[in-house]
């Protein structure tokens, strides 16, 4: 009941939420952000702690989104209930950003995917490979994952990803995979593979617009950097 709660507490989570309705949570700190989301599933305990902890783990609100629900539950406080919802929050940052691509020219919204990507691929711990697949507009008719694999290598073969892309009636593609290093550079093995996709896409009408690297430290786009 909400006497049981200490008043100074009941004040404090009362100036937060009106700190972010008036201000935006651009005012508020990544630790107050995580006690905000805290305050509905720990009602009844001061969430500070636990939200600085929670910064202390990961570095960051962003990066305590991504984390897992096993990894998350290893921070004294949080619970596979607390945990759960914390991953819902994440889930939904990840759906709006995808509806802001999902549709559209993906070309035309350039900005909107990258964020998408970042928000999806960037903190990954192990290397994902995946596929836009787009239609004769570039709209996206298609984001699949293809293939993932260690801290370092996502085997990826050329003849499957033209497959899917006629199975899809696709007209061009963007490769995307993340470097869990946190570094976005193309490795040789990166280059010649996207190359021979590239070639093999020619030959049957499929447009290579772009590979992107998705990283931590930034992205790195094969077109723009003239390697395609």
């Amino acid at each position: 009941m909400a006497q049981d709660k200490p008043p100074d507490q009941k004040g404090h989570r009362q100036r937060l939420r009106q700190r972010f309705v008036e201000a935006g949570p651009g005012a508020l700190a990544d630790y107050e952000m995580l006690e905000l989301l805290l305050f509905h599933a720990i009602p009844r305990r001061d969430t500070k702690p636990i939200a600085k902890r929670l910064i202390d783990r990961f570095g960051s609100y962003a990066a305590v989104l991504r984390a897992d629900v096993k990894t998350l539950s290893e921070v004294k406080g949080i619970g596979e209930t607390t945990a759960i919802m914390m991953k819902s929050v994440a889930d939904a940052v990840e759906r709006l950003a995808r509806e802001e691509v999902m549709d559209r020219v993906v070309l035309s919204s350039w900005e909107e995917l990258m964020d998408y990507l970042k928000i999806s691929m960037a903190r990954q711990e192990t290397e994902r490979f995946r596929i836009l697949f787009l239609d004769v507009k570039n709209a996206l008719i298609a984001d699949e994952e293809q293939q993932s694999g260690t801290v370092n290598h996502a085997p990826v073969y050329p003849r499957e990803v033209i497959k899917r892309a006629l199975e899809l009636g696709a007209s061009a593609l963007i490769l995307i995979h993340n470097h869990p290093s946190g570094i976005p550079d193309p490795s040789p093995a990166d280059i010649d593979m996207t190359r021979k996709i590239e070639e093999a896409g020619d030959q049957l009408g499929i447009r290579l617009h772009d590979h992107i690297i998705v990283a931590r430290e930034g992205t790195f786009s094969m077109r723009s950097e003239g390697i395609i």
